[in-house]
């Protein structure tokens, strides 16, 4: 049974007079529990793929699910919620809010799905730190962290809302060979505890950690 499917993804964005395709038709399936990686040069439609799979976007057409529910026809709250429920995210730049400590920063996405306690968020924010290795970082701020670190605390934040796929899109873009390494045994061992993983990245030596790679070229899979 597939977590996530998607059939027929196409992707058309309009600029100026011309119309650039950026997905052509493709074809995705990821089971519950597996370790992909979306791997394609700059401007093969890896990342446009991942943010309509991850429902920061939408396809101009084809057919979309996550977790059974048809997400391909939602579009502002309803994509949100689906978003906020069901996908956790890791971004290049980690994207942690600077004047949050770091305990308030993985707690934020509880805040925003709404209808759970402060003390319950800052009891699930601080069991995911402890977990994390950052268990003595929680009143910092994120200009006080090495990248190494910035980067476990989105990773941190991403699992807090119990997502049931986690999404990191270049993860080791920003960090030095040591920390990428040290997220990488971290997703090394999230995936050995049952969470799905979809990882973009254009660096085959970071691909090489997933159990399974799709290669997109010109908007297709190879």
């Amino acid at each position: 049974m597939s977590l996530l499917h998607a059939t027929g993804l196409t992707k058309t964005y309009r600029l100026g007079r011309v119309d650039v395709a950026a997905l052509r038709g493709v074809d995705v399936s990821v089971a519950p529990g597996e370790f992909v990686a979306i791997t394609g040069p700059s401007g093969s439609g890896k990342s446009t793929l991942m943010h309509i799979l991850g429902c920061l976007d939408t396809a101009s057409s084809g057919s979309y699910r996550i977790d059974g529910e048809d997400v391909g026809a939602l579009k502002g709250r309803q994509l949100a919620r689906v978003r906020n429920r069901k996908v956790g995210f890791v971004f290049q730049t980690f994207n942690l809010m600077p004047r949050l400590t770091v305990e308030e920063n993985v707690a934020l996405p509880l805040k925003y799905r709404g209808g759970i306690s402060r003390p319950e968020r800052r009891r699930r924010a601080l069991a995911l730190l402890e977990r994390l290795g950052l268990a003595d970082r929680t009143g910092h701020r994120p200009d006080e962290l090495s990248g190494g670190q910035r980067q476990r605390v989105a990773i941190a934040r991403a699992l807090v809302g119990e997502p049931a796929i986690l999404m990191a899109d270049e993860p080791t873009g920003n960090l030095d060979s040591q920390s990428g390494a040290a997220v990488l045994a971290t997703f090394d061992e999230l995936n050995r505890a049952g969470h799905t993983i979809i990882l973009v990245t254009h660096d085959p030596n970071v691909a090489a950690h997933a159990r399974r790679t799709i290669q997109i070229s010109d908007g297709r899979v190879v």
